[in-house]
């Protein structure tokens, strides 16, 4: 087969976190089914492509991250294109089409991938194909699918327009070798699927729900039944992939790699933990643990506001299960050799390995033990794809789980993937919990499941007040029981850490400072993750108004030691107000940081503490306000002076769905108010405090 007389496309992508590279290299792997070839790179290697000589179409897919920001591995690209010296019309002969991911809990909801299609709008760059912006908090799903849906024919008439404009006289040859070429790629895209079901592509059939093992009782749908109409419907499934890797059990002998070979995101330090505290009483809803980081023998570096992140593990009792599970308990220590099939059986599929570029996964060391990668470099709780869904039924021996994995992954079954995957946080082990018959391999595995993440957490210090210290506050994660999950479940990394500091925890203050000789200090591995806005006025005569409620508060409190120690060491300075308002639920229950922060309010560090209590009840004759943005709303004047009249800035940390989206709507009645203007004129002062870098959120949701 001849791959040049393809139509090619580039395709570029820039990922945080993979999203973008699986969704690119699905539009890499369906390419071959529509005659076309996809020419596939990161957007960080600029040596391979070229967009200044590019004649052929370009799609983009890339994601957002932080605060609307590119991926770091866009960062390049972006300066580039955003050089001001570049003419108007300097990529006016580019034609392009974008899909943003993002995620709308967030304020600059696909700002990375705006940002790009701004910047190449500005040098005359063209669409061929509108914009796509796939949303994360509702699922990308929804937008992608129907987006790549509709790429291919956007594409072939780019195509033949060019055919057009260049005159070509072998139209009908190259149409019939691209009839040519789909013919072979649909057959392939049909490969093992089962009898009854049909691919994207393929011919419709009337369906027989074979869900033999669902009582006729069951009238509800459930993870593991449905009802109809989509058990008696024909399903749309997605194209079954290819298997890529190949594992190699090898002896025991040998080291596993260091944990800083899997991060490409920076320096790892390893550090030791030297101190844990309780935050929060026994009774709280949620527990919040202060830990103490020694880096006073490392090159580590930040200031208040930044974030870093900490590498943290699988749980061993997960792991152990799908050990278990994989038949492979006693090859947990043996070491492994991933590589790329070099052949294959069926001569078609080459066809995708050369449009995929197969590689091993670069999160995936060459060699190491089982249980190395089990642990530390794959995301066993990530939600699964489509995609994977797809392979697993290949996997599943019973047909009434076979029947059940097919409509999840189905475009009929999106309602229920949506519902009993995505919203439920399902993940493998619960899968294969729930579809006992589902023994996949473990090359398969390897090559669905995701990078395990480093986990990110907002610095609760400050070095000029704690040199060689570093300190953290979380809230230990927990997702309850639930129909698709008979078993409580804590958070990868607030669990595992958790559990590593049991043995410093001091909930009783008596306590705090016995020294215990016979627990060894544990370490951990981080690596800084700067943040370039959230950071303390350059000019420490400008006031700002911080809000932080819960857990929220950890960066405030990094902001007013390092305040302290300004105000200890430079007398002669004029420092600015300094406001927090402070929520949680109970105040004897869940009141973090309450001895500090009645010291820095007594010392005039802290001009003004406003808090308040969302389950205490109160025998006040005015009822008293339950939530920060209830509270600012009360000292609306002093929040407009602040803002408008002494160019202060605004501070938002902690959770966005619950909290931040109420904070920014009080804020924006406070303008409209105190500024005797319509809430459109609010929400421009609301943008230039935004653009200014006055208005700064560091959220998660």
């Amino acid at each position: 087969m001849c791959c040049d007389l393809k139509r090619r496309f580039l395709l570029l992508y820039a990922t945080q976190k993979g999203q973008a590279k699986a969704i690119a290299e699905e539009i890499c792997l369906q390419a071959g089914a529509h005659g076309l070839e996809a020419d596939m790179h990161c957007l960080s290697e600029m040596d391979k492509y070229n967009l200044e000589t590019e004649k052929d179409p370009v799609v983009i897919v890339i994601s957002t991250t932080g605060t609307g920001d590119p991926p770091d591995t866009a960062r390049k690209f972006v300066k580039k294109i955003r050089d001001k010296t570049l003419p108007p019309d300097h990529l006016a002969h580019l034609q392009y089409g974008l899909l943003g991911l993002g995620d709308s809990e967030y304020t600059f909801f696909c700002n990375g991938g705006k940002t790009v299609d701004r910047l190449l709008q500005e040098l005359g760059a063209q669409h061929f194909y509108d914009t796509g912006l796939a949303d994360d908090c509702v699922g990308l799903e929804l937008v992608v699918d129907p987006w790549i849906d509709g790429l291919w024919l956007a594409l072939k008439e780019v195509f033949l327009l060019q055919k057009e404009k260049e005159g070509m006289s072998n139209d009908v040859s190259a149409d019939s070798h691209v009839g040519h070429e789909m013919n072979l790629s649909s057959k392939i895209q049909n490969l093992n699927l089962e009898d009854g079901v049909r691919s994207s592509d393929g011919p419709s059939h009337k369906l027989v729900d074979i869900n033999v093992v669902a009582s006729a009782t069951d009238t509800e749908p459930s993870l593991v039944h449905s009802v109809p109409p989509i058990s008696q419907s024909a399903l749309n499934i997605p194209a079954l992939p290819p298997e890529y890797i190949e594992v190699q059990f090898q002896d025991t002998h040998g080291e596993n790699p260091h944990l800083s070979s899997l991060i490409s995101e920076g320096t790892t330090f390893e550090v030791p933990v030297t101190k844990a505290s309780q935050l929060t009483r026994e009774d709280a809803v949620k527990t919040a643990l202060l830990l103490e980081l020694d880096i006073a023998n490392t090159a580590f570096d930040y200031q208040p506001g930044d974030a870093f992140c900490v590498i943290c593990p699988n749980n061993v009792n997960e792991v152990e299960e799908l050990l278990h599970i994989l038949g492979l308990s006693e090859k947990g220590e043996n070491f492994v050799c991933i590589k790329v099939k070099q052949d294959t059986k069926k001569k078609e599929l080459n066809v995708f390995f050369s449009q995929i570029g197969a590689t091993r996964p670069q999160h995936i060391p060459e060699r190491s033990t089982l249980k190395f990668i089990l642990t530390w470099c794959l995301e066993l709780r990530a939600i699964p794809k489509k995609a994977f869904l797809r392979a697993l039924v290949e996997c599943t021996s019973n047909a009434g789980e076979k029947r059940r994995l097919q409509e999840l992954c189905s475009k009929q079954g999106a309602s229920d993937y949506v519902h009993f995957i995505r919203e439920s946080n399902v993940c493998l082990l619960d899968l294969l919990r729930a579809f006992p018959s589902c023994k996949p391999s473990l090359n398969l595995l390897i090559e669905h499941l995701p990078k395990l993440q480093a986990r990110s957490y907002s610095v609760s210090s400050s070095n000029l007040y704690q040199p060689g210290k570093l300190c953290f506050v979380f809230n230990i994660v927990e997702f309850p029981a639930c129909p698709t999950r008979p078993v409580l479940r804590k958070g990868v990394c607030t669990g595992w850490l958790a559990e590593l500091v049991a043995p410093l925890l001091h909930t009783n203050k008596d306590m705090q400072d016995i020294k215990r000789e016979s627990s060894p200090t544990e370490k951990i591995s981080i690596f800084a993750r700067p943040n370039n806005t959230f950071h303390l006025p350059s000019d420490p005569s400008v006031p700002f108004v911080m809000v932080g409620p819960g857990t929220g508060i950890a960066p405030f409190i990094g902001f007013l030691q390092h305040r302290q120690k300004l105000r200890e060491e430079h007398t002669n300075w004029e420092f600015g107000e300094t406001w927090l308002f402070f929520g949680c639920r109970h105040q004897d229950r869940d009141y973090l940081f309450k001895d500090e922060l009645r010291c820095f309010l007594e010392n005039g560090t802290l001009t003004h503490l406003k808090v308040c209590f969302s389950r205490d009840s109160s025998t006040a004759e005015v009822a008293q306000p339950k939530y920060v943005q209830d509270v600012i709303r009360l000292y609306a004047k002093e929040v407009a002076r602040v803002l408008l009249k002494e160019s202060g800035y605004f501070y938002v940390c902690g959770d966005k769905k619950h909290m931040a989206d109420d904070v920014s709507d009080a804020l924006l009645d406070i303008l409209s108010t105190e500024m005797e203007v319509d809430k459109l004129e609010a929400m421009k002062t609301m943008a230039m405090l935004r653009e200014a870098k006055r208005y700064l959120q560091d959220v998660w949701s």
